[in-house]
């Protein structure tokens, strides 16, 4: 009798070591300052099964009263490779912000072929999120 095996990836993109969301990056940041801040292990936030780091105690408030508005797409993995339909790790400070979503990339290579055609992409890439999102562990 074959044996399915438990999916090791993670539904939200942690950091390895310490298991903060998005590699210590201040989500909020994305959005409200040229270029993302790195969060402080003392402004925490727990959503989605892990832990999230601000820069400020208001980005931490800001994103506790509406996390999705703020967490990346599809928890972080790379978006050019879910709209290919794979999983990828992402590189935090290779992102882009679109259509009010912030979106994660494993290359600039990734973020420049996003933004060739970045509606096609995002609605694909949703569509893969759909069916890929299942075969991923909570933590």
């Amino acid at each position: 009798m074959a044996v399915q095996a438990q999916s090791v990836v993670t539904s939200i993109v942690t950091d390895p070591l310490t298991g903060i969301a998005i590699f210590g990056m201040d989500p909020v940041s994305y959005f409200t300052e040229p270029a993302p801040l790195q969060g402080r292990g003392d402004i925490e936030f727990s959503w989605g099964g892990v832990a999230w780091n601000f820069a400020t105690m208001a980005n931490r408030d800001i994103f506790s009263r509406s996390p999705q508005t703020y967490a990346p797409q599809f928890g972080g993995h790379g978006a050019m490779a879910m709209a290919r339909g794979f999983l990828s790790d992402s590189d935090p400070r290779i992102y882009t912000v679109f259509k009010q979503r912030l979106y994660l990339f494993y290359s600039p290579g990734n973020r420049e072929a996003f933004l060739l055609a970045p509606d096609a992409a995002a609605i694909k890439a949703e569509e893969n999120w759909q069916v890929l999102s299942k075969t991923l562990s909570v933590q």
